[in-house]
This record gives C-alpha cells, structure tokens and sequence, in this order.
C-alpha cells in the first residue's frame, strides 16, 4: 500500500510524474486552487483586519473528498504544486482544505521543483521544507487588493455604462497604457524630410553603389523639402566624387539570453503570431509532460513563469557537451552574465529552456501538434543560441566628398555565424549589406544619378500584445503569470481590439478609461502600481507584512470610491434622448451601450424592442459625394469616419475630417491635436486648427 502522497496541481503532470516513483507514491491533482474568495460579495472582512473569507470552490467538493481518501492512507503528504507564490498560496490552501496542518500521525511537506523530470522529482523529494508563509502572504495581498479595487469600481461601472464591465489593478493600467498610446498617434504631426541618394560607380566597375547624402561642410544635415534637396543637387552638378575615408572593423553581434516569460510572450507573438494566452497554454502543455514516441510522457520544457534568465550548472554544461559535438568548440559561448534588472527577480527559478537539448526540435516533431512543435523549436533555438560564441561581422565605412558635400555607405559581411547557426528571427536576421567592390581612398566614382525622396515621420507605433507586455514590465506592473490574463481580459470586455497585431481602443474602452482616469488617478497611476508590485516583492522576502499594506491602500480607495459615487451621479453615459422617432412606436429613440459600443434602443421596452446603429454626425460633408459624415465603428470596435450614404459611397478615414480644404493641392483636411494636415500624403500641407469639432471627445 502506498504511504507517501504526491499532491501537483494539474492533472497532466500526475501521468509524468507518477513514472519516476515506485509503488509506494501515490500522485493526485489538485486542478489549481481549491479555494477562493467568494464571486456573490466582497470577501474581505474590513471591521476585522481585513481576513479574507476563504470558501471552497464551487465544483471542487469531489476533488477534496478523492484527495482526503489519499490523504486517510498515506503517512508522508508532499504538496507539489507550482514553484511559485500562486503555486505556494495553493499548497497552503490545500493544507487548510484537507485540514493537514491538524493531522499529527502525518507529516506534512512542501517540495518544488523546476522541471519535471525523474532526478528533478526525486531531488524535491530529498530536500523537502515547510510552506513558506511570506509567499503564501504575498499572493494573498495581490488577491485582497485586486478584490478590493474590483468590487468597489465595478459597480460605478455598471451604474453609469453597461453591467457586465470590470475594473482592475492591473487591467485599468494597462488600458490607460492603450488609451495613453492611442492619444499620442492622433495627435502626432508628420513632418517631412528628404533622403538624398547617389549611385556611383567605381572605375572598372559595371555595379553601382549607393552612397547616401550626409551633410556639408562637415556637419551632419537633414534635408527637410524638395526646394533644398534640388538645391544640393544643384552645387553637385560637375562635381567630383571622391572616397575620402575608408574605415574597415568589426562589429559583435551578442548571443541572446534565454527566454524569460516575457520575453519568450513577446517573441513568440512577432515570429509565430501567437497570443500571450496561447504561448502561455502551449507552453504549459510542454512543461507539464507530452507523449513523445520512444520516450512516453515526458516534460520537455522547466517552469514557464519566472522573470530569471539564470541557467544551472547542469543544463550549462549539457549545452557545452552539445554545442562541441554538434557545431564545434569554436562555437561555444563564453559565460553569458544574466540580465541584470532593477526590479528584483521574484524567485529563484532558472530561465525557460529544454529539459533536454539532445532531445532537438526535429526528434519530437513527429509526437508533437504543430503549434507546440514551433514553440519548443522557439525555445529550443534560443537557449542553444545563447551558450553560443557571438556572431561577427566585417564592416566598411566610407565616406565620399563633393566640393563640399559629403556622402556615405556602411557595408558589412558575416565573417563568423555564431549563434546565429541557429537563432535567425526578426530583429536578429542575419543582416546582408555586402559591399560588391573594393572602394580604395582617393578613388573617383561616377555619378550616375542623383535621385531624392520625399518622406514623414512616423507616429508612435501602435501596442501590439507583444510591445505591450514589453512595456508592462519595463514598467515594473504585473508579473509574468499576470501578463497574459491582463491582455485576455481587456480583449474579452472589449475595450480593447486585435486588428492584425494591433491593438486598438474602442468607444467603451475609452469611456471606461476617462472615467478611471478622472476619479480614480492613483489605481491607473504606473508609478504608484509598480510601488505596489515593489511591495508585494517584500512581502514575499518577508520584509513587509501583508495586511500593512492592506491597510495603508484601502483607506485612500474608499474615499475615492465615495468621493466618485456623488460625482457621477450627474453623469449621464447612457440613455440620453435623440431626435431619432422609433418607426414601431413613435417614441424619441435613445443611446444605450452594448459590447461594441452606442446604439439606438426605443425606451419602451420591453414592449418595443426596436433598435439600431447610432450614427453620429460629424458637422461635415463627405469629399466624395458632399452627404454628410458620420462615426461609425469597424466590426472590432475601432473608431472611424465614413459616409452615411454607404454603401452608395465607400469614403471613410481613421481620422476625424475637416471642412478645410488644402490651400496647396485642393484635398481634404484632416484634424490632429490642434493643427489640420493635407490628406494627401505627397502633399503635406500643415497649418494650425483655429475651428475645432470637439464632437466625441467630452467625458
């Protein structure tokens, strides 16, 4: 009979797990938390020191009545669940829920472990501790604080919007990050300027090489229109063209670090268009354990949540022993420093990498669905990346006289791959510039053409998921279990859209915004909401104790809270009447919110149930066919301005129109912050707005 108990978390890692021990261990799952705070009201005690009211989960009564049969037979209980302070509080609800901690004739362990294989397991079980109550104290401040500013806001929300809406720790930040970015890119003003190139040729030579204009007199200049690029043009007529200067060197090309939770949500969503939730599941599925032929179940990835990039002796060495085999001693790395952050690394996990190096990409493809092949190749390539030599290049600078003009073109060559033998995505492409002939000081070159180009700046890009859990963690706001739920959740109450990669903010997220941002400054605040991860990070060293920070948090969210229930009881969202007459009923129609936003709804329901599209009008007539504009909504919620009489006419445009016409070619006008910009994009005619629309843009 078996005596010892194995408690993990998810049901996948029992049938891994349950191989590497003998008849004596028996392995159950606990299928995540067990318990939780209740959905039907606050859960937190506010008269009493704020003790959470912890209830089991509804569903979960069958698990802990299986798991307390296990428990009834074993003598050693091992709590087994994830590595972190989620898998800690799980471990230590568990020993609440099964009532371990009253249970004298057993003795009761926590173990962890950072991946899931026979010598990791069986190491955990060697060297087992107690649970460890900071960490556990850390989550349970993350969850009385999310709790808190949740059920307090989200009622305003559904009072003065739509039920159904949310407002969150984290989740308000990051939308007002959304909303922050997409204010920047409606008020940007391009400005113009112009390249100016050569091609030349060298003596000889049937190839052209392009050299691009510099500057004069040796200073370094940006031509900023066409009257100034024609007049270089001009003082380079019959001018010589000279190399000057000819500088060759080396450039390095650093290995990169391993995968880190972000790091891996950021690259796998720009080379594989993945979502953070699917990387996120994807990855669980290989830490946890996959059947691969010849192995059986086995885990091919260690833990997927940890902000470390360090790697063990172990697996360093087995990369070494690898690396020489497959590529040769040349190709191994020198010790690779982890990056180094100001945010304290929460834990002491290593980064996410292959259990296995010697298991390659290619041996498993054949047991593995397509999606989880690409991520554990993903994974795979980079951490063989990084025990590897950097990757070096040749280059050439050259620098080509006028009179007094100044030209120039870099060129490299790949004298040496290094990592990049096997990590080549995006921005760490191998980069190709080669020059195609020699270009010696004081060499003439022939001038075949002078060609110039108009360009603008470009606005700020905007997020995508992955430049936004970039963003999140520069800013020190969540952790690497807290990203993906974020992005879900923002996406999944639409205030937030995915078209292609980019996310856009819709009418309701930005309604939600301006509200969180007006009465609620300090939760939407990035400053003070890394403060508050700062804290949780001390809580969880033992430095702060949890309900201090409760205390010192709730008291200013309350007052706001009270302070915006009598503020908004003016404020009128939803529900204002229009001129718009219901053809069913003869009632005046009037503007309500639904998940993608206003529309019309007849005030007799449910008697009449008549709605339609709120179309909004803009003041101004279309250019195409001069009916008027109105605002409509793409099918994801984004924001734009078309004609009303679609489908007749086709006009639309992201920004919001001007009745000016351009004084310079005769297109329409376009509002930007506080000046008008030509349509015309070859145009670029800018001037100051002295006639502004402010429709849709009040609170």
């Amino acid at each position: 009979m078996a005596n010892n108990l194995v408690i993990v978390e998810s049901p996948a890692k029992v049938k891994t797990i349950k191989k590497f021990l003998g008849s004596s261990y028996t392995v159950d799952a606990s299928g995540g938390h067990v318990r939780d705070l209740p959905k039907s009201q606050l859960g937190v005690d506010l008269e009493n020191d704020y003790e959470p009211k912890y209830i089991t989960i509804r569903g979960k009564g069958e698990t802990l009545a299986r798991l307390r049969k296990e428990v009834r037979k074993a003598s050693n209980i091992y709590l087994a669940t994830d590595p972190d302070r989620e898998g800690e509080a799980i471990s230590w609800h568990l020993s609440k829920a099964l009532r371990l901690d009253e249970l004298s004739d057993k003795k009761v362990m926590r173990i962890t472990f950072n991946e899931i294989t026979k010598n990791a397991v069986k190491a955990s079980l060697k060297n087992p501790r107690q649970i460890d109550m900071n960490l556990v104290d850390a989550q349970q401040a993350r969850r009385v604080l999310d709790r808190l500013v949740g059920y307090l806001i989200s009622p305003l929300l559904w009072a003065k919007v739509k039920r159904g809406l949310s407002a969150g720790r984290v989740q308000s930040v990051a939308l007002r990050m959304i909303c922050d970015r997409e204010n920047e890119i409606n008020s940007f003003i391009p400005e113009e300027y112009w390249s100016l190139d050569a091609l030349l040729m060298p003596p000889g030579s049937r190839r052209t090489c392009a050299a691009h204009y510099y500057g004069a007199d040796g200073k370094k200049a940006v031509l900023q229109s066409a009257g100034e690029v024609e007049a270089v043009k001009a003082e380079l007529r019959g001018a010589s063209f000279t190399v000057t200067e000819v500088k060759n060197g080396e450039r390095i090309k650093k290995q990169p670090l391993p995968f880190t939770t972000s790091t891996l949500q950021q690259v796998a969503a720009s080379s594989l268009n993945f979502s953070t939730s699917k990387t996120m599941r994807l990855a669980q599925q290989l830490y946890e354990g996959v059947e691969v032929a010849g192995h059986g179940t086995i885990a091919l990835i260690t833990y997927l949540r940890t902000d470390s990039t360090r790697i063990s002796a172990e697996a360093d060495a087995a990369a070494h022993s690898y690396i020489t085999e497959n590529f040769g001693e040349g190709y191994i790395g020198d010790h690779v420093a982890a990056k180094k952050n100001d945010v304290k690394i929460q834990d002491a996990h290593e980064a996410i990498r292959p259990v296995d190096i010697t298991l390659t990409p290619a041996m498993v493809k054949a047991s593995l669905q397509r999606d989880q092949y690409r991520l554990y190749q993903l994974i795979w390539n980079r951490f063989t990346a990084s025990r590897m030599k950097p990757a070096k290049y040749e280059t050439t600078q050259v620098k080509i006289s006028a009179g007094r003009h100044i030209f120039s073109l870099s060129a490299s060559r790949l004298a040496f791959d290094g990592f990049l033998s096997v990590y080549t995505i995006d921005s760490e492409k191998e980069e190709k510039n080669e020059l195609t002939q020699k270009l010696e000081k004081g060499m003439s070159l022939t001038v075949k053409s002078l060609e110039g180009e108009q360009h603008f700046t470009q606005p700020p890009a905007h997020f995508t998921e992955a430049s936004l859990v970039r963003a999140l963690e520069e800013e020190g706001i969540g952790r690497p279990s807290t990203y993906a739920p974020t992005i879900t959740t923002i996406l999944n109450r639409r205030y937030v859209v995915k078209e292609k990669k980019n996310l856009f903010v819709t009418e309701l997220g930005d309604v939600v915004n301006k509200i969180m941002v007006r009465e609620f400054p300090t939760i939407v605040d990035t400053k003070f909401t890394a403060n508050v991860e700062y804290l949780l990070d001390r809580i969880g060293e033992g430095e702060v104790r949890w309900k201090t920070v409760i205390e010192n948090f709730y008291p200013d969210l309350n007052a706001a809270v009270q302070r915006a229930e009598k503020e908004l009881e003016s404020v009128k969202i939803a529900d204002e009447e229009t001129d718009v007459v219901c053809e069913l009923c003869g009632r005046k129609m009037v503007i309500k919110y639904g998940p993608h936003g206003k529309f019309l709804a007849c005030p007799g329901f449910p008697e009449c149930r008549n709605t339609k599209p709120y179309l909004e009008k803009i003041g101004v007539p279309c250019p195409k066919c001069g009916k008027d504009l109105v605002i409509r909504k793409s099918k994801k919620g984004r924001i734009y301005y078309g004609c009303s009489g679609y489908p007749d006419c086709d006009f639309m445009s992201w920004a919001k129109p001007s009745v000016e016409k351009c004084p310079k070619c005769g297109s329409y006008m376009v509002e930007k912050g506080n000046k008008l910009l030509c349509s015309n994009k070859e145009c670029g005619f800018v001037k100051m707005n002295t006639i502004r629309s402010d429709v849709n843009e009040s609170d």
